[in-house]
């Protein structure tokens, strides 16, 4: 059982801050939901530095938020992933797609060795950066469980990118003379986050917008088969006493995630129900990041260092880089 009393008032604080960046988000879209959340939970942690620690009294109902609510938005994240819409566009942009997810695989070892970057912040930042921005973090953070400093910080990390992102594709792709298709394309492999990526297609134009629409999604079922691997690693890592108590290999929501997908694409979902399934999955993941937020203080980032955001810096101007060579080997313009 849940006490009210003992997490009501995060819970409660968390949804009253999800709500606000959820409008706003909305009315600021080269910004998004996820990076107002995260900011937010940020300032309340700065303002209320004890009140959100794990003995103050929002500290229970802002874990509460932080374990549960990441996992129930992978799931609902999986509604709007249907594969007939994925696999149509996946053919066509199969080559950019899958090579610039090597790249960003590649990159991320590599520059994560030269940096000597901690082993939790190299993955989420690279998982991030790579394959799903907020998301591919939030099913990364369900799977392996960093520390909560390192999380807030790798989406920290990735939303600063994002924001970049939105501001400097749209110039750049008028002035190297992409289509709608080729500039969609560009975004939906290159920028991290779905908001982002719509946000810059919108600038570009609607038709772009589109297309980097159904090129991200395409992206996003990564999210399966990289938390196949994380939680396969980890598991290789766990002591033999707990491996051998461990019956499920696959994690939980993992299995929801793809039901949900394959669910989407089946068309028993009405499509007056897409809306609504959005807001509630856009509706948690603030949440979530909210309660995140509040564990990224100054101090932290600090102590935490420049290597994370250099590393994230690295990987996004790889992934821009590399998916322009490939659409040019491949002749998308």
């Amino acid at each position: 059982m849940i006490s009210v009393r003992a997490y009501g008032p995060g819970l409660l604080v968390v949804a009253v801050v999800a709500g606000a960046a959820t409008v706003l988000g909305r009315a600021l879209p080269f910004v998004g939901t996820p990076v107002i959340a995260l900011l937010a939970g940020a300032a309340i942690a700065a303002k209320w530095a004890r009140a959100v620690e794990d003995s103050g009294p929002l500290g229970p109902g802002l874990g509460v938020a932080r374990q549960r609510l990441l996992q129930v938005a992978v799931v609902l994240l999986g509604l709007g992933l249907p594969f007939d819409a994925v696999l149509n566009v996946g053919r066509r942009t199969a080559l950019v797609l899958v090579g610039t997810l090597l790249i960003g695989a590649g990159a991320a070892f590599v520059v994560g060795r030269m940096l000597a970057l901690d082993r939790e912040s190299a993955t989420l930042v690279g998982v991030g950066t790579t394959i799903c921005g907020a998301s591919a973090i939030a099913a990364a953070t369900a799977v392996i469980q960093p520390r909560r400093e390192t999380a807030a910080y790798a989406l920290g990390t990735i939303f600063v990118f994002n924001v970049l992102a939105v501001l400097v594709f749209p110039p750049i792709g008028r002035l190297l003379g992409l289509s709608d298709e080729a500039f969609g394309l560009w975004a939906g492999t290159a920028i991290n986050d779905t908001s982002s990526v719509l946000a810059a297609g919108v600038v570009f134009g609607p038709a772009a917008a589109q297309f980097a629409l159904v090129v991200k999604l395409a992206r996003s079922l990564m999210i399966v088969p990289m938390c196949l691997g994380l939680h396969w690693e980890r598991r290789r890592h766990t002591p033999t006493a707990e491996r051998l108590q461990a019956r499920r290999i696959v994690p939980v929501f993992v299995l929801l995630f793809l039901a949900a997908s394959v669910i989407a694409g089946t068309g028993v979902i009405p499509p007056a129900a897409s809306a609504p399934l959005a807001h509630v999955s856009t509706g948690l993941i603030a949440a979530a990041l909210t309660a995140i937020g509040t564990a990224l203080t100054w101090q932290r980032v600090r102590r935490s260092g420049s290597r994370p955001l250099l590393f994230g810096g690295i990987l996004g101007a790889a992934l821009a880089i590399g998916s322009l060579a490939l659409q040019t080997a491949t002749g998308w313009r």
